[in-house]
C-alpha cells in the first residue's frame, strides 16, 4: 500500500480514461465519468481505487475486494464481485503498470534527495566538467574533470563521477554510485551503491606471484538500462564491457570484464557472470545463476534460478540445474533421483545407523 507521505497520487483518472489507455471496452451500464483516485492491492483497495489480479492464488481475495475497478484476465472475470467494475484485458499486470505510472510519475525514477535545483553548494564539480542546463547535483557528489552530463539528469548525494565519464540525458545516478571509465546513454537508472567501471579481475598468475594485468577497456551502458543497488560492472580488459539497450539488472549482480549483454535482457539478483561471456538479446537469468567465462547464451534463452552454466546455450533454450541443461532433461534427472531414493526405503534426511 502506497504511503501518501512518499507517493501521493498526482492525478485522478476516469474509468473512460483508463479504458481508453488500456484499449478495452467498459462493461455495459458503467459510468465512464466515474473517477479513480489511485491504485492499490486487491486486499486494501477501496471504493475509489483501481486494482489488478492475474494469479489463481488470489481468487478468494478478488472475490472480496472493495476496489472500484479491477483489471483482470478473461479467465478470472467471473470472480470479480458485482460492486467492482471488471476491466478485462489479456495482460492486466502490464496495463496496471502503465496506469500506475500515470498515478505516480515520481516513482518512475529516483529524484533529488535534497530537493535540489541545479548544483548544490555542497557538491564538488570540477571546473573542466561540462553540465548541460537542467542537471541536478545533490550535496556531496563529486564530478571529475572532463565529465559530461546531459540535461535532466540527477546526480545523487555522494555519487562519484570520474574523469571524462559521459552521462546522457534524463538519467538518475543514485546515492553513493561510482562511475569511472564509462559511457552512459539516455534515461539510464543506476540505483544507490552501484559500482560501474572499476578494474576487471585480471592477473597473469605464476609461481613468483600474480602479475596485475592493466584493464584498459570501458563500460558502455546503452539507453534505457536500469541497474540495481550494489551491482558491480567491471570495465573491459581491452575490449569494452557492454550493457545493451533496455536491459534490466537487479541488485547485487556481478558482471565481469569484457562481458557483452544484449538488448532487453533481464538479470535477477545474485547473478554472477564471468569474463568475456556474451548474452544475446532477450536473455533471462534467474536469481543466483552463475555463468562461466567465455560462453555465449543465445537469444531469448531462459536460465532457471540457482543454475550454473558451463557451456554455450543455443538460442531460445530453457535450461536449469547444475551444471545447467535443457529443463526436460533436468526434470527427468530429478524424477529419477526421487524414485531411486524412494526405492532405497531409507530416509535420506537421517544418517544410516550402525
Amino acid at each position: 500500500m502506497s504511503d501518501p507521505i512518499f507517493f501521493a497520487s498526482s492525478t485522478a483518472l476516469s474509468l473512460g480514461d483508463i479504458a481508453g489507455a488500456a484499449g478495452i471496452s467498459l462493461p455495459e451500464g458503467v459510468d465512464p465519468g466515474a473517477m479513480v483516485g489511485g491504485a492499490s492491492p486487491l486486499e486494501t483497495a477501496g471504493p475509489g481505487d483501481l486494482a489488478y489480479m492475474d494469479n489463481a492464488r488470489y481468487g478468494d481475495v478478488l472475490a472480496q475486494t472493495k476496489a472500484l475497478a479491477c483489471l483482470v484476465s478473461p479467465r478470472f472475470a467471473a470472480k470479480v464481485p458485482p460492486t467492482t467494475v471488471a476491466l478485462v484485458t489479456r495482460d492486466p499486470y502490464r496495463v496496471y503498470a502503465g496506469l500506475l505510472a500515470r498515478f505516480h510519475p515520481e516513482a518512475m525514477r529516483p529524484h533529488s534527495q535534497f530537493a535540489t535545483e541545479g548544483v548544490s553548494p555542497g557538491a564538488h564539480v570540477h571546473p573542466k566538467a561540462r553540465l548541460e542546463d537542467g542537471v541536478i547535483v545533490d550535496p556531496g557528489a563529486v564530478i571529475g574533470p572532463g565529465a559530461e552530463i546531459g540535461s535532466g539528469t540527477v546526480i545523487g548525494p555522494n555519487a562519484v563521477i570520474g574523469p571524462n565519464v559521459r552521462i546522457g540525458r534524463d538519467c538518475s545516478i543514485g546515492a553513493g554510485v561510482t562511475l569511472a571509465y564509462a559511457l552512459v546513454g539516455n534515461r539510464v537508472i543506476l540505483h544507490p551503491g552501484a559500482r560501474i567501471g572499476q578494474d576487471g579481475f585480471g592477473f597473469a598468475m605464476g609461481p613468483g606471484g600474480h602479475l596485475k594485468v592493466p584493464q584498459t577497456g570501458r563500460v558502455i551502458v546503452q539507453d534505457d538500462v536500469e541497474i540495481g543497488a550494489n551491482t558491480t560492472i567491471d570495465r573491459g580488459a581491452g575490449r569494452d564491457t557492454v550493457i545493451g539497450e533496455g536491459t534490466k539488472i537487479d541488485n547485487l549482480v556481478q558482471i565481469a570484464h569484457n562481458v557483452v549483454i544484449g538488448r532487453h535482457c533481464v538479470i535477477v539478483s545474485g547473478v554472477g557472470i564471468s569474463g568475456s561471456t556474451t548474452l544475446e538479446d532477450y536473455v533471462v537469468l534467474g536469481g543466483q545463476v552463475g555463468v562461466v567465462g567465455h560462453l555465449r547464451i543465445g537469444m531469448g534463452s531462459q536460465i532457471a534460478g540457482s543454475s550454473n552454466v558451463n557451456r554455450d546455450v543455443p538460442p531460445g533454450s530453457r535450461w536449469g540445474g547444475t551444471p545447467a541443461k535443457p529443463v526436460r532433461t533436468w526434470f527427468r534427472e530429478l524424477t529419477a533421483l526421487a524414485r531411486l531414493a524412494e526405492k532405497s526405503g531409507r530416509d535420506t534426511s537421517e544418517p544410516p545407523k550402525d
